[in-house]
């Protein structure tokens, strides 16, 4: 009579719970990756300003007004706030002499060295700008045109406005994902 041997202890055993080790360890890998973008996701705040009106003249690069003085003070009232919530970390200004008129003010009051661009370089700039201070805020002071040129460059195509007044200011928000949003006020 043959006995029967009984089952031995066998030690491959079916990996029955390796595929849900598996995909949880993926989400906690993806989930690691998608925080660590939220982390470093930021918005750059670019406040752009037009120079104020010219006084009436025939010459090439006229100075300010009085009433462009006056928004250019108005200008450095707003912003000049220095330290803290609601302050500028850099400001930009181009070559005409009414948009250094127009940032004399907030100069003084927030010891802020303007970088000086001119203006047929305002789309150039707007793109290094972005670059440079990525996640800050930061004041452009230039002419009509411009503005229009940084505007452009900062929101990409679509409906843009058709003159920069000088009364109006442009806020645009730059996410680091997603398109840029902008708000226009009238100081």
């Amino acid at each position: 009579m043959a006995t029967m041997e009984p089952p031995g202890i066998t030690r491959h055993r079916r990996p029955f719970l390796a595929p849900v080790w598996m995909v949880l360890l993926a989400l906690l890998i993806a989930a690691g990756v998608a925080y660590s973008f939220y982390r470093d996701a930021t918005t750059t705040v670019i406040v752009l300003a037009s120079t104020g009106e010219k006084e009436p003249g025939t010459i090439d690069d006229p100075p300010i007004s009085a009433e462009g003085e006056g928004r250019a003070q108005r200008l450095a009232q707003l912003f000049g706030g220095g330290a803290g919530l609601g302050r500028l970390d850099a400001l930009y200004v181009s070559s005409e002499r009414r948009a250094q008129q127009s940032a004399a003010p907030l100069t003084e009051l927030t010891h802020l060295a303007p970088t000086v661009f001119s203006a047929p370089e305002a789309a150039a700039t707007a793109a290094g700008l972005l670059h440079a201070h990525e996640g800050a805020a930061v004041m452009v002071i230039a002419d009509g045109a411009a503005v229009q040129q940084f505007l452009r460059q900062l929101t990409g195509p679509g409906e843009q406005p058709r003159n920069a007044a000088p009364d109006l200011l442009y806020i645009v928000s730059v996410p680091t994902f997603g398109r840029a949003h902008v708000l226009r006020l009238k100081y």
